[in-house]
């Protein structure tokens, strides 16, 4: 893709979609982290149904240690592999308090370093939580990105680098937003809609599908 359909690329969601948020719901920076953690190989609808109950009765480190392993599992046990997600979270809760004064670090080397806190999942914090450009790449914008030719690469990591180049200044912060969104319910993994797609003109992908 050539920068200048690159720039009409995003352009065109920017106006679509103005103030893209992520899907999953939360109210406070560690309940960000808390669901994102969560919804590792999970789908935002499950992590939500379940922190709707967790929330409420614990949003704070100190709260989720004090539900305990089994507590805690209680309230998650609707999500994928939740049992080691339940031992990471408390995991990360101690350390939050212990290290932490029970706040969430605003950098990728303090987040990274919490169990069950991979880049991606600090990628999103940093972004949704504190507003840096960084790019969490999961499978949704993995296939955009090489599909489209927007930022082609073998690994999350690689198309995470050339996203970061290519993507103008103005769209950084939103862009991820609207790449998940785009790959969620436009640009499939099985058919994609092209024939609903407002960016398609833009789009290196071939051929297109009809309906």
């Amino acid at each position: 893709m050539k920068p200048a359909a690159i720039e009409a690329f995003f352009a065109t969601l920017h106006a679509a979609n103005p103030h893209p948020v992520t899907e999953l719901e939360y109210t406070s920076v560690f309940e960000l982290l808390t669901a994102v953690l969560l919804s590792a190989q999970a789908t935002d609808v499950g992590v939500n149904k379940a922190t709707r109950k967790l929330f409420p009765v614990a949003n704070t480190p100190q709260k989720i240690l004090a539900l305990g392993l089994e507590g805690l599992e209680g309230y998650i046990k609707t999500i994928g592999l939740y049992h080691s997600k339940a031992k990471h979270l408390m995991q990360t809760c101690q350390m939050l308090v212990e290290r932490h004064g029970g706040e969430v670090p605003r950098t990728r080397e303090a987040l990274e370093a919490l169990p069950g806190v991979g880049r991606k999942t600090a990628n999103v914090v940093l972004n949704v939580a504190f507003g840096q450009p960084t790019m969490a790449v999961d499978t949704h914008i993995f296939r955009v990105s090489n599909r489209t030719g927007l930022a082609p690469g073998k690994t999350p990591l690689a198309v995470e680098q050339q996203l970061l180049k290519r993507v103008p200044p103005a769209y950084a912060v939103d862009s991820h937003h609207w790449l998940i969104l785009l790959g969620r319910y436009v640009c499939m993994a099985r058919k994609p809609m092209c024939h609903q797609c407002a960016v398609s003109a833009y789009c290196d992908f071939k051929p297109k599908t009809t309906g």
